[in-house]
Parts: C-alpha cells; sequence; structure tokens
C-alpha cells in the first residue's frame, strides 16, 4: 500500500515536469506585416544599391579621360545623381533596420517568456521535492517489508525525475545565452539605424556643397572651356610644386624611422578605413610615375561613390583637421583628417567631402570620421590613406600658398599594418 503511494506521488511529479516541459510560447511572435516590411525595404535596399553601382561604374569609365570643363560638370552631375539615390538608400536603410529592431523585440520577449515558464518549472519541481519525503531509501523500504517492484519504480522515478531536472537546468541556460544574443542583436541594429540616420543628414549636406561648387565652376570659367584649359595649366604647376616639397619633407622624414617602435609588420593593427576598389597602391605605382612630379604615392588610394562613411582605423586622438581648398583649391590633400593611434602609428584620410571630428576628440576603430569625395589633388571621389610613424609625423606650414596645415612625416606602407 505505502509503495503505491509513493509510486504514485513520484509518477505525478514526474507527469507534472513532463506537461512544463512541453509549453508552447505563442504570445510573443512577429507580426507578419513586420516580416513583410523588412523584405520590402530589403528589396527597396537592393535596388538602390545596384543603382549606386552603375553610376560609380559609369564614373570609373571615365576616369582616365582628358580633363575638360564638360567632363567635370558631367562627373559633377553624376555625384549629383549618386548622392540623391546615397539620400534614399540611407533613409530605406534606417527604416529597414527600425522594423528588424521590432522584429527583434518580439524574439526577446518570446525569450523572457520560455525563461519564465521555465523558472516555474524548476520552482514546482522543487516544491514538489520538498513535499515528499526522501528520508528513507529504496534499501530501508525493501528492509521494511516492501516489495522489490515498489522499490525499483521509486528508483526509477527518482533518476527520471533527475534526469528532467537536469533537462529544465539545461534548457533555462541555454534560453538565457539566447536572449543574450538578441539583446546584443538589438543593440547592435539600434546603433547601425543611427549611424544611417546620421549618414541620411550628413549626405544632404555634402549634395548641397557639391551643388554649390557645381555653381562656383560654372561662375570662374563663365561655361568656357579656353578658361577652363587655362586655369588647369596653372593648377598643374602649383600641385606639382606642393608635391615635390612635401616628397622632400618626408624623404627626410623617413630617415628617423625607428621600426623596433612601430607594430610588427603583418599583425594587422589597423582596419581598413572605407569600403570600396583600391585604385592606387604605394610607392612608384604606374600612376605616381606619370602624374605626379615626384614619382611617388605616399599612401593608398580607395575609389567608392561620394559620401561613403570613412572609419576610424584604429583607436586614437584627432590631432588635424582641415581644409586645404580654402587656400590652394585642388593642389593637395582637400579636407583631411589626422588621427594619431596608441601604438606608434598615425594616419591620414585625405579627400574628403566632409570630416565629422575635431582636433582633440578621442576616437573608437570603426567610428564614422568622415566621408569620401573629392576634394584637393583629386579625379575623382576616392579616399587616400597615408600611414606614418609618428615621431616624425608632423603638421606645420609646409608648401606656400597651401594654408598653415600640411600633415607630413615618415610614410609606411600602409600594406604592412592594414588587418588582411
Amino acid at each position: 500500500m505505502h509503495g503505491a503511494y509513493h509510486k504514485g506521488i513520484a509518477l505525478y511529479v514526474l507527469v507534472t515536469i513532463m506537461t512544463g516541459s512541453f509549453v508552447v510560447v505563442r504570445g510573443a511572435e512577429t507580426p507578419p506585416e513586420i516580416k513583410t516590411a523588412i523584405e520590402k525595404k530589403r528589396q527597396e535596399e537592393q535596388e538602390l544599391g545596384n543603382q549606386i553601382k552603375a553610376v560609380q561604374g559609369a564614373l570609373e569609365t571615365t576616369a582616365g579621360e582628358k580633363q575638360t570643363l564638360q567632363r567635370e560638370l558631367t562627373q559633377i552631375n553624376s555625384n549629383v545623381k549618386q548622392l540623391d539615390l546615397g539620400i534614399r538608400y540611407s533613409k530605406t536603410a534606417a527604416e529597414k533596420l527600425g522594423y528588424e529592431i521590432q522584429d527583434t523585440q518580439y524574439t526577446i520577449e518570446e525569450s523572457e517568456e520560455r525563461i519564465e515558464i521555465r523558472k516555474k518549472d524548476i520552482a514546482e519541481m522543487l516544491r514538489q521535492v520538498q513535499q515528499k519525503d526522501y528520508s528513507e531509501g529504496p534499501l530501508m523500504s525493501i528492509l521494511k517489508g516492501k516489495s522489490l517492484t515498489d522499490a525499483v519504480g521509486e528508483i526509477q522515478a527518482l533518476i527520471e525525475f533527475q534526469e528532467n531536472f537536469s533537462q529544465e537546468i539545461r534548457e533555462l541556460q541555454g534560453y538565457t545565452v539566447e536572449l543574450d544574443q538578441h539583446l546584443k542583436t538589438a543593440e547592435e541594429k539600434k546603433h547601425q539605424k543611427e549611424v544611417e540616420t546620421e549618414n541620411f543628414k550628413n549626405k544632404k549636406v555634402i549634395l548641397d556643397q557639391t551643388k554649390q561648387y557645381q555653381q562656383q565652376l560654372l561662375a570662374q570659367t563663365k561655361n568656357k572651356e579656353q578658361i577652363y584649359q587655362n586655369s588647369l595649366t596653372e593648377l598643374k604647376k602649383k600641385q606639382d610644386q606642393i608635391d615635390i616639397e612635401i616628397a622632400r619633407l618626408e624623404s627626410e622624414a623617413r630617415k628617423d624611422i625607428n621600426i623596433s617602435a612601430l607594430p610588427k609588420v603583418d599583425t594587422g593593427p589597423l582596419m581598413m578605413p572605407a569600403q570600396g576598389r583600391l585604385t592606387q597602391g604605394y610607392g612608384a605605382t604606374p600612376f605616381a610615375l606619370r602624374s605626379y612630379a615626384s614619382k611617388r604615392h605616399n599612401g593608398i588610394d580607395i575609389a567608392a561613390p561620394i559620401g561613403t562613411p570613412i572609419y576610424a582605423a584604429s583607436d586614437g586622438r584627432v590631432v588635424g583637421v582641415a581644409d586645404q581648398d580654402l587656400y590652394c583649391r585642388k593642389g593637395a590633400y582637400g579636407k583631411f583628417v589626422a588621427i594619431t593611434h596608441y601604438n606608434g602609428l598615425t594616419t591620414l584620410y585625405a579627400h574628403l567631402s566632409l570630416w565629422k571630428v575635431s582636433e582633440g576628440q578621442e576616437v573608437k576603430k570603426g567610428d564614422v570620421i568622415g566621408y569620401m569625395g573629392s576634394t584637393g589633388f583629386s579625379t575623382g571621389s576616392h579616399l587616400h590613406f597615408t600611414v606614418y610613424a609618428t615621431p616624425t609625423f608632423k603638421i606645420a606650414p609646409a608648401a606656400k600658398s597651401c594654408g598653415p596645415k600640411m600633415p607630413f612625416g615618415g610614410d609606411l606602407n600602409p600594406f604592412d599594418y592594414l588587418a588582411k
């Protein structure tokens, strides 16, 4: 009689456990309209991305053509179109991320419900254990005259109880890890949405500036090719003078580079500062031999649509921000940002359309510091990226008529320090 009673209690607890284990959470499912909205925005984003790439392809096709007024005006018109598409792209991307955040929130709520159910199941199991008297072990039950069948049944019930209790704990742990991942995803998407919203605003600023430059160009040339060509001749002389002066200073600075004080080559301390296509490498490149008076390129060039975000290559402090076009339009780096890192390296980001940092500001690796453009000595939207040995780096007046801030120093091959 007593053995059957104990066995019945054990089976009751087991049934209670297994019933709790199969609870299905249905209250936190993402509404279908949100899933539909995400897919619609994804398709819009993809289509806009394809259009931006098409405009960029057309711009790169004409990059090697002779410089004429009409060619530059056509290039500006393409930049305006590209920026307009980029503005729509960032708006769409931010909207898509907003829907994805809602979707993730429903998933978080579902995980929280699962965790709550598992906690209740475990609490109920512990309550049942506390109510049940296990002071008599199975062996004592046999010695007191209970049947072997009843004792074995109790042992089996206890084993099954223990196994199911362990399963409940494992599931609780799994749901907790899952919830943590969903929370991280939500935070990442919120950050991405903030970035795209900021990109949307900044691309509108860049668009306005591009249109203003178009009007200035037409006013200066009076839409006449000869005036434009005459200005190009004078510009080339100025570019060559600046290039030779900087090359001389950097040649001297390279002699002072202490390699032992720098990060080891190929350890990848720097991230790629922009997405795009590599259009020029470091050193005596074919383009440098053909186009630069110094016959040398002190960095690398990455081409992408105007308004493409530029990222800090590593943690550091902004040590220089300037617009050289105010002093020598199209003569040098145009709008640039310089960052000194905590590893012996300093990086330069040039030809920006817009910067988003200020001197003295601390930045983290991957922070948006500006946007790609074609300011300074540039034939199309790209980022010029130079890596210097910090002890050799300076920002000072270094070229006549190019303003008070010229970055120069002992330059290094960026590929030696960029992450592969």
